[in-house]
């Protein structure tokens, strides 16, 4: 498979990265390195089936060629990195998951976001079961995170319903499925 991977040079991003390329896909990597770390993606290269474009997700996403699955993983987690770049937290994950899930549209290609269980808030119960609804501060320092992934999501939705697009969200951390 042929996987544009947002966010790949982040903690979790390039460890994705580096599975998808063990697995033999071939993988083009979006990053624009505001907290990921080109460090995180040696050894990469060298298999002839990664590529890096250094772009802003936010701002445009062109790709030529056939795309198989995007996996849209591009956001500022740490608590340190959203309050210190809250503003692109927000624009990455409203503006960069619509331009994610264009291209996805486009290419006819599998979406699957990386959210969290931060769309919860600041949760009264941990784990999180998904019939949770939360408890969510809009207005807080850390609203720009949880807000940011819970438009990401409602977005991966409603792509999936007006527009028939096949879609995944892993809710990475502190959440199971019940039932």
């Amino acid at each position: 498979m042929r996987i544009l991977l947002t966010g790949c040079a982040g903690f979790i991003g390039s460890h994705v990265a580096k599975r998808l390329i063990i697995e033999k896909h071939e993988v083009i990597g979006i990053d624009n390195l505001l907290t990921g770390k080109l460090g995180n993606l040696d050894g990469l290269y060298e298999t002839g089936r990664f590529q890096l474009i250094n772009a802003n997700v936010s701002d445009y996403i062109h790709v030529t060629g056939p795309i198989d699955a995007v996996w849209h993983f591009a956001s500022p987690a740490s608590p340190a990195d959203y309050l210190r770049y809250p503003i692109p937290t927000l624009k990455v994950g409203a503006l960069g998951t619509h331009n994610a899930l264009g291209l996805a549209k486009e290419k006819k290609a599998v979406f699957m976001l990386a959210s969290t269980s931060e769309v919860y808030g600041d949760p009264e119960i941990s784990p999180q079961p998904e019939s949770y609804w939360g408890n969510v501060n809009p207005i807080g320092p850390r609203g720009v995170y949880d807000e940011a992934k819970r438009f990401a999501e409602a977005m991966t939705m409603a792509y999936h319903r007006v527009h028939g697009i096949p879609v995944r969200i892993a809710r990475i951390f502190n959440t199971y499925a019940s039932g």
